[in-house]
């Protein structure tokens, strides 16, 4: 059968594993902190999870509310033609390559079904990451220990991790999260950079440099947040930045004041994970707020699980973070 291994606790791998994104494989899954989805969840949510990743919880059909993009083969002598898919709109889809993805969306035009029709198994390996990684030849010219027996054979692949057992396997899926990528713009320029590594941006998304801006995992929000929100590189953070900093151009043209957007009020991302819809919401797991506030946790197996953050112990600053079918 089949088998990949997918390292570290990224979102895209928690869509690998948390929503059947990979079919009919065993699946082995790296994290070097002491539960799962550390990016998202706490201790007790990630505990919540643990018995999906055995359930035959099969998903739900849900109309696509985001619009996904694609290209099409230009004719002789014309320009690429990038378009809104079809299929996303509810019509018959035509002859089109993938184009753009959003978050949801890495996966469009990839085959993940395994070759062979075998039950789905995940493996969580705690608190290691990866040694070392060798290909078939290189592995039986080195000394690495024996192989785990669920792995035993011969595999394209072999993974040894810090906690030294070794796994043969098909497919390495490496999602370690997001660094900006400011290299290409800093030569000739005199642009700030945050501790993160990205561009400093003010409440205008400029990049204090004059009609210069930036949107997304490059840039690093600078001003004095508000209470509730906090920067996350995710897909929704991104879309939600471009738009304000387009907002922002039109209305530095235009000599024209404009407000900070709601979007940055508050943090919120929504989602789906392992077939849960997931709610985030401010500090959703009490980023910042040290110990004077309470935790109010709901939780009924296999269902939901719901908590909400009781900043300063005042009713008026609640942050609540969900994972429930709401």
């Amino acid at each position: 059968p089949a088998t990949g291994a997918c390292v570290y606790s990224a979102g895209i791998n928690e869509r690998a594993v948390f929503r059947y994104e990979v079919k009919g494989c065993e699946v082995i899954w790296a994290v070097k902190d002491k539960a799962i989805g550390n990016t998202f969840f706490d201790a007790g949510a990630a505990q919540f999870l643990v018995p999906s990743l055995e359930a035959d919880r099969a998903e739900s059909a849900a109309p696509c509310k985001r619009t996904r993009y694609t290209t099409e083969e230009p004719a002789p002598e014309a320009a690429q033609t990038f378009s809104a898919d079809e299929y996303s709109r509810g019509q018959k889809p035509g002859t089109v390559e993938s184009g753009s993805a959003l978050g949801p969306d890495w996966h469009r035009g990839i085959e993940l079904q395994g070759a062979e029709k075998v039950t789905r198994r995940v493996s969580v390996e705690y608190q290691c990451e990866v040694d070392q990684i060798f290909t078939s030849e290189e592995f039986l010219l080195s000394s690495t220990p024996t192989l785990k027996p669920d792995t035993a054979g011969s595999w394209p692949v072999y993974v040894l991790l810090t906690n030294g057992k070794t796994f043969g396997c098909d497919l390495v899926v490496s999602a370690t999260g997001v660094v900006p990528n400011t290299e290409p713009f800093l030569h000739g320029n005199n642009f700030s950079l945050a501790t993160d590594g990205g561009l400093q941006v003010d409440h205008h998304m400029m990049a204090l440099e004059p009609d210069v801006y930036a949107a997304g995992d490059v840039c690093t929000a600078c001003w004095d947040h508000s209470p509730l929100w906090q920067q996350m590189r995710l897909w929704t953070q991104a879309r939600q930045m471009g738009w304000y900093a387009g907002r922002c151009m039109a209305a530095d043209v235009l000599s024209e004041p404009i407000e900070l957007d709601f979007c940055f009020e508050l943090f919120s991302h929504v989602t789906r994970f392992f077939n849960y819809k997931v709610v985030l919401l401010g500090k959703f797991n009490a980023q910042g707020l040290g110990s004077n506030h309470e935790l109010l946790v709901r939780c009924t197996k296999g269902q939901e699980y719901i908590k909400v953050n009781d900043a300063n112990k005042n009713s008026k600053k609640e942050i609540c973070y969900c994972l429930v079918d709401l």
